[in-house]
């Protein structure tokens, strides 16, 4: 090791102290140091998040982790970089067990000499080790580079390093009309991208360092060539090291052309409504009776009735002709909003009706209200002026409740209607129903297969795995229920849990939910569990006492579990919530906030729940790619989470589009179909408490 290698250090102790001894020792051997004083595991994540280190030093009498903790918190980050463990015993026997920890070494600071002889030891292993890895790894990814460029030259590919362009080839400069490379090189790679695309771009670009991106995944992006209107490209993203550290490739791929023929192309245009380019209402209406002929493969179908308000006072302003530009203008945010499974078609007059799919009446519920949000604060343009505009959204869900099409689609429009009566600018859910003799008939069947169902044992236990954006965060799932049908087939939630709800069955439900999830990680090592708790049980004042008492009953480390209720649950009913999160928390069970962020005027909540985790809302998610307003309030929200030491989760993620958004922003963690699809993990029936299944039977 030469004089002028600078060492860059870690000193992870509560005393200053320990730093300057550190600092001193290794300065009088020769050698330039940088330390850098960790005093808790929180700042640890950030040094070792932005430093490249080459050692850690740990203080095992003064410091909050264990070996093995600073260990695994490291091997998040820089698996590589050695810990030397620092003790005032160094016996033969204290020794052994650092290193049995993860500790190259147990050295004494009160023996500076072999303070000196170790540090210098660990730090030329390190740097061989790291000198033949990057060797090997340039070879690989060079021959990988040949490749590309042999193979796919007709491909623009740029490298970049901190955000700054290094390289381009030949392909780069013809896409973005370039004179030369040196217009280019040494310029942000964000200058090629348009503002809605930026946040995406740099998350892939962090997601690509931390080695969590996919090679053959592809971002969609909208460039500046072309302007704001044009098409998206697909981008790609991998890490390649040359000397002078690790860069990023970013290729985008040349467009394919696909010739449609014309008399294609005439058909479609025919299909639509020339003003909001959404179907014709036969059109629309024949998808739609086909589409509900066959159930969601997770949630459920619901009917939306959307339509602007007072729309004669934008007519008066602008005339018939330009108001149904104005229209045009409304479908394209709507149209923006819809999610990819989603169908819409313009009904009546100025209305519009969309079958959604989403998981539940609250996350449609949820989409209405930023779908009202976002056209609330749109200016949409009317020739030389521009004007300000609301809708009102009314849902209903699709259900056996209903008989035929008119009655469903009355039922979307009555909830609109109510929307509209209460002054509109809003989302509303049809609630009318709620005493209809329909629903109570249809109701008393599912009731009896549920119980049926409780006592036959027929209720299974699936997971939806948790993934770590800073980190790897171990075996974390989010835990769901399904139910099997007399026949053996595999019901939804969506298909029982409202019957349940309405009929005071949740409780029961939630029990058995939770007794699954312990056995779960008795029998499968689950790190983590998450557990969602029904408004029913929030307000269960022997909940707590009962799962304290499952958990003792299992052997299982109350720290697995961690149960979740919805913010809008939790915020209707905060005093019980309040009393059984202390109670858990003094069990040693965790909490969490699902569905969290919507409305964003609650964030006092958490000062008084004070939660672990929050789960932000899936309904953000698909908007968050390209809304920078949107992204400027999620933001916010993950930098008051962080400041009071809550993890956060992303809800539904479904794209790697919407994975990059989150790497930007600051997410801890992930979970939706686009990280894995949900899995049935618990094959074995597992019962309730007899009491319980009594009660039920007994109703």
């Amino acid at each position: 090791m030469t004089e002028n290698q600078r060492i860059s250090i870690a000193v992870l102790s509560r005393k200053q102290d320990d730093v300057e001894i550190v600092n001193q020792s290794l300065r009088d051997a020769g050698h330039p140091v940088h330390c850098y004083w960790v005093k808790q595991n929180q700042l640890f994540d950030r040094v070792l998040a932005e430093r490249r280190l080459e050692l850690i030093l740990l203080n095992c009498d003064d410091y909050q982790d264990t070996i093995r903790q600073v260990c695994k918190q490291r091997d998040g980050f820089q698996p590589e970089v050695p810990v030397l463990a620092v003790d005032a015993k160094t016996d033969e026997a204290t020794m052994a067990d650092a290193m049995s920890q993860g500790a190259c070494d147990l050295v004494s600071l009160a023996n500076r000499k072999r303070l000196q002889a170790v540090v210098t030891r660990e730090l030329r292993a390190f740097r061989v080790e790291r000198a033949l890895n990057v060797t090997l790894q340039s070879a690989t990814t060079y021959r990988k580079q040949l490749h590309d460029y042999m193979e796919g030259s007709n491909s623009a590919i740029a490298y970049v390093q901190e955000g700054i362009v290094t390289r381009v080839n030949r392909a780069w400069l013809q896409m973005f009309s370039i004179g030369s490379k040196d217009e280019i090189v040494g310029m942000p790679l964000m200058d090629a991208f348009e503002p809605e695309s930026q946040a995406a771009v740099k998350g892939a670009i962090i997601a690509t360092t931390r080695k969590k991106w996919q090679p053959d995944e592809r971002l969609q992006a909208k460039s500046r060539l072309g302007g704001p209107d044009a098409k998206p490209v697909e981008v790609e993203f991998q890490l390649a090291e040359f000397e002078d550290g690790p860069h990023v490739q970013v290729r985008i791929a040349p467009p394919e052309k696909k010739a449609e023929e014309p008399t294609k192309l005439v058909h479609d245009a025919l299909q639509r409504d020339p003003t909001t380019l959404f179907f014709h209402r036969a059109q629309f209406l024949e998808r739609m009776v086909k589409r509900m002929a066959k159930k969601p493969a997770s949630g459920l179908h619901l009917l939306a009735y959307i339509k602007p308000d007072s729309f004669s006072d934008v007519i008066d302003k602008t005339g018939i002709i330009a108001s149904e530009d104005v229209l045009g203008l409304f479908a394209e945010e709507v149209r923006k909003r819809l999610h990819p499974r989603d169908l819409a078609g313009r009904f009546e007059g100025t209305a519009l009706l969309a079958l959604l799919e989403r998981g539940s009446e609250r996350d449609a519920e949820g989409w209405g209200k930023q779908l009202a949000r976002h056209v609330a604060k749109h200016r949409f343009a009317a020739g030389q002026r521009e004007l300000n505009l609301t809708c009102t959204v009314g849902i209903c869900p699709v259900s056996d409740v209903f008989e035929n099409l008119d009655e469903l689609i009355s039922a979307a429009k009555a909830a609109h209607r109510s929307g509209k009566d209460a002054g509109g600018n809003q989302a509303a859910l049809n609630t009318a129903v709620d005493e209809d003799t329909k629903l109570k008939r249809h109701d008393q069947i599912w009731v009896k297969r549920i119980k049926a169902a409780l006592i036959e044992r027929r209720f299974r236990l699936a997971h939806l795995p948790i993934a770590g954006l800073r980190s790897d965060n171990g075996a974390m799932y989010d835990m769901l229920i399904r139910m099997l049908d007399e026949q053996g087939k595999t019901l939804l939630p969506s298909e029982f849990l409202p019957a349940a709800e309405r009929n005071n069955l949740m409780k029961t439900l939630d029990r058995w939910m939770i007794t699954a999830s312990i056995e779960h990680c008795k029998t499968q090592h689950a790190d983590r569990v998450f557990v969602r708790l029904s408004s029913h049980s929030l307000q269960d004042g022997t909940l707590a006492d009962w799962i304290a008492e499952e958990l003792k009953r299992n052997k299982v480390e109350p720290a697995k579990l961690c149960v979740q209720t919805a913010e809008q649950d939790a915020a209707r009913y905060i005093k019980p919530a309040r009393s059984l999160v202390s109670r858990l928390r003094k069990a040693g069970v965790d909490f969490a906030l699902e569905h969290f962020g919507v409305d964003g005027r609650r964030l006092q909540i958490l000062d008084i729940l004070k939660p672990s985790y929050i789960k932000v809302d899936g309904e953000l998610m698909h908007a968050l790619t390209t809304d920078m307003d949107l992204q400027a309030k999620v933001a916010s929200l993950v930098a008051k989470a962080t400041e009071l030491n809550i993890e956060t989760i992303a809800e539904r993620v479904e794209n790697a589009n919407t994975m990059a958004v989150l790497f930007q922003l600051g997410f801890h963690y992930m979970q939706g179909h686009y990280v894995h699809e949900p899995e049935v993990v618990l094959q074995e029936p597992v019962s309730v408490a007899t009491t319980s299944l009594e009660a039920i039977a007994g109703r």
